[in-house]
């Protein structure tokens, strides 16, 4: 049997992204500088051309694709139509609501008195929606691999102060000076130099200047979210950006989508209906009509109250029906399969609570709140100082560095066991008290300031229970001197 090769269906191949400068819209980079790519280190790779033996030069884009490097930047419209498919926003937008849930507080780890300070520092963050301002940034770098945060200055918005480093205390930020916080998507920011002669320079592959559709901005007025970073040789390609969240779950939201829409399909046509027959007339050179419109008739009766009308001598009626045991197993796993590098639980991500036995999925939100904490701490930390401190030069003219901040537990407590732990509190501050460990005033201290101890609406010292009817203990019984025990 010969078999033409154009019946042959074509295999699919995985797409392959070139490794390539990143496409930026007009005016990202300045026209002169566009056109001189000299002023512009290395953007187009590291290095940006390769010698060949012939002496003649390759550029090291070229050669990385030459060399199955087909991973690529894919591009910021492209991974924009990504974050329109709830596969792919769920993940980066669970996330960066979970790290900023719970959010901050603050405290002092000194011996002076920081209440008010902290008081104005806490009201500050909200007047500046500083919350907001970090769940998109996060938000953004789940999308597109880096998000960013431009702290305005007052007299500092002209291009020539924006070109130089901004210094965070009172000598850079004058009291009463700070703006605002602006979120920026990636897509309008591109770097304007960076140093790749050096790997011990501090700014090595770390862009000191970025140019903002057009205008030069120092470093330091950003604050970069890159929570995956990528190693030198792949930074230029990807304008800076880390590996975005929707790059790293495509194959298995891709692998979901195609077992979701197969299931569907044999779902629905799971039965096939067969009508053997004599088909010598059918396959003849004119078959007419009859079979066509018998077919026809039989699928628009169909029913339960259809009859089928067969020839007894020629012909024969069955049914062939797909198994459909074992296929919501095969997709519930394509669909726990998207929650693997994107780290979150599948309730979490999905609203589905996972199948089988004691699948309580405790421990898994354990481990879920242990990965968004140390999130948190990475990714998080250092800009929340960055604008504590900001602020404190806005507020006060200067920074206490007593000042520190800490994230709120992920954890949160149900009826019973919120009960079990008050209890335990206060058989321990019984105890330390009558042991003279701590004061009453401590221990009233201590339960304003927890906010489940459900007495955090104290305020001020403890009332004398002297003045207060209902609260001075009854004096104990006196002997009665008439009575002679008798």
């Amino acid at each position: 049997m010969k078999i033409n090769d154009n019946a042959i269906p074509r295999a699919k191949k995985a797409p392959h992204i070139p490794f390539k400068p990143p496409e930026l819209p007009p005016g990202v980079i300045p026209d002169g500088i566009k056109d001189n790519p000299s002023m512009l280190a290395l953007d187009s790779g590291m290095p940006p051309y390769l010698a060949l033996d012939d002496g003649s030069i390759m550029p090291f884009y070229t050669y990385c694709n030459l060399n199955n490097a087909g991973l690529g930047f894919p591009g910021y419209p492209y991974l924009a139509e990504k974050a329109r498919i709830s596969e792919y926003r769920a993940a980066s937008e669970t996330t960066a609501t979970e790290m900023t849930r719970k959010w901050i507080k603050f405290k002092t780890n000194g011996d002076d008195d920081r209440s008010e300070q902290i008081e104005q520092i806490e009201k500050a963050f909200l007047d500046f929606k500083l919350r907001r301002c970090f769940k998109r940034a996060q938000t953004h770098d789940g999308f597109f691999g880096r998000g960013q945060i431009y702290m305005r200055i007052k007299d500092q918005d002209d291009d020539a102060t924006k070109k130089l480093p901004l210094v965070i205390d009172p000598t850079g930020i004058k009291k009463g000076s700070l703006l605002g916080f602006q979120v920026i998507e990636p897509y309008w920011v591109t770097p304007y130099w960076y140093n790749t002669t050096d790997p011990t320079d501090p700014w090595f592959f770390k862009p000191i200047w970025w140019f903002v559709l057009g205008k030069q901005i120092h470093a330091s007025r950003f604050m970069m979210f890159v929570s995956r970073e990528l190693p030198d040789l792949f930074k230029p390609g990807y304008n800076f950006s880390g590996m975005s969240l929707t790059q790293l779950m495509q194959v298995d939201v891709e692998q979901w989508i195609s077992a979701r829409d197969s299931v569907a399909r044999i779902i629905r046509n799971f039965r096939a209906n067969v009508l053997m027959t004599n088909m010598a007339s059918t396959l003849a050179d004119d078959p007419g009509q009859g079979l066509s419109d018998r077919v026809k008739l039989f699928n628009a009766l169909s029913d339960n109250d259809g009859m089928m009308v067969l020839d007894k001598d020629t012909e024969e009626y069955t049914q062939v029906n797909t198994a459909l045991t074992g296929l919501d197993e095969l997709q519930a796993q394509a669909q726990e399969h998207m929650c693997a590098p994107s780290h979150i639980p599948l309730v979490k991500l999905t609203g589905v609570t996972p199948s089988g036995l004691n699948a309580s999925g405790e421990e898994e939100m354990q481990v879920w709140y242990d990965y968004v904490k140390a999130q948190q701490e990475n990714d998080f930390g250092e800009h929340i100082e960055t604008c504590s401190h900001a602020i404190q030069c806005h507020l006060f003219g200067q920074i206490y560095p007593d000042i520190i901040h800490e994230f709120v537990d992920l954890t949160e407590l149900d009826g019973e066991a919120l009960a079990r732990v008050r209890k335990s509190d206060g058989e321990n501050a019984t105890a330390y008290i009558t042991m003279g460990v701590i004061s009453p005033e401590e221990e009233r201290e201590r339960l304003a300031s927890e906010p489940t101890s459900g007495y955090d609406n104290l305020s001020g010292p403890a009332p004398d229970p002297e003045e207060v009817p209902g609260l001075a203990m009854p004096e104990p019984p006196k002997d009665d001197e008439s009575d002679d025990g008798g």
